[in-house]
């Protein structure tokens, strides 16, 4: 059993918390993934962009990193994200937890369907919303590490690799959603079909908003390094104290073979 965390743009070396990261590569029918193991320990790093970042978030083998965990045996997955805020009552660079998904078209940015059985599987089913998709007991353990209150947000997934616009980001915000990125959604629901137990760790890093978003290339760089510094204390501490926990939504098969 082992516990994990996907780190995004505000991340992208071998070393996380003065600790040096040892590579790991795993390979999947998707594709080979260089795991970053934690030292001393059965924790381990996906870098979601590469090393160096060379991704873009249409680009990220969302199928090759989920089957890697899934190999190590991950039973605790913590995603994490820089996300644009959508509501004045969320703090910019402030690590929170999510709640609820918004993703009404399920499917991976490439356009095929967002599901580790694209073709039939043994495994394959339905995956069922239970509990929901981010794990309210791993949540739980994440909780009282935070400096903010116990707000969980919903969060909404746009593919990308363009930002969003004015228009899309009221339309998110009035469907509820309080964030969003171009990662995450993809990513919970593949290790939900898996059945790795997820947890979501978001920092804003602007106000999407308001629509007033700074654009140049030296803001950008700056907002991502306060991003990394607000989340970086908490994945260290996840790596060194979460615990895996039950899965709890469920997948409906129906037939075995």
């Amino acid at each position: 059993m082992s516990v994990a965390v996907v780190l995004g743009s505000a991340f992208g070396q071998e070393e996380l918390g003065g600790r040096v990261l040892a590579p790991h590569t795993v390979s999947t029918p998707w594709g080979d993934v260089r795991l970053l193991r934690w030292p001393d320990s059965d924790a381990w790093v996906v870098m979601r962009h590469g090393i160096p970042h060379r991704h873009l978030p249409h680009q990220i083998p969302f199928r090759a990193h989920t089957a890697a965990l899934a190999q190590v045996g991950c039973e605790a997955l913590l995603l994490t994200s820089s996300v644009g805020v959508l509501v004045p009552n969320v703090p910019l660079f402030t690590p929170m937890l999510l709640g609820d998904l918004w993703m009404p078209d399920n499917r991976l940015p490439g356009g095929g369907p967002c599901t580790m059985w694209p073709t039939h599987h043994s495994e394959q089913g339905h995956l069922v919303w239970e509990e929901g998709p981010f794990n309210q007991a791993l949540s739980d353990q994440i909780a009282p590490w935070l400096d903010a209150s116990d707000q969980r947000l919903v969060f909404a997934f746009q593919a990308g690799p363009r930002t969003k616009t004015r228009a899309e980001n009221a339309w998110f915000a009035s469907c509820g959603a309080h964030v969003n990125s171009m990662s995450i959604g993809p990513e919970v629901v593949l290790a939900n079909e898996l059945e790795i137990p997820v947890a979501g760790l978001v920092v804003g890093h602007k106000q999407s908003g308001t629509g007033d978003v700074p654009s140049d290339a030296d803001w950008v760089s700056r907002s991502l390094v306060a991003s990394k510094q607000a989340t970086e204390r908490v994945v260290v501490r996840f790596l060194d104290e979460a615990r895996p926990v039950p899965f709890a939504n469920r997948i409906h098969r129906f037939h075995a073979g």
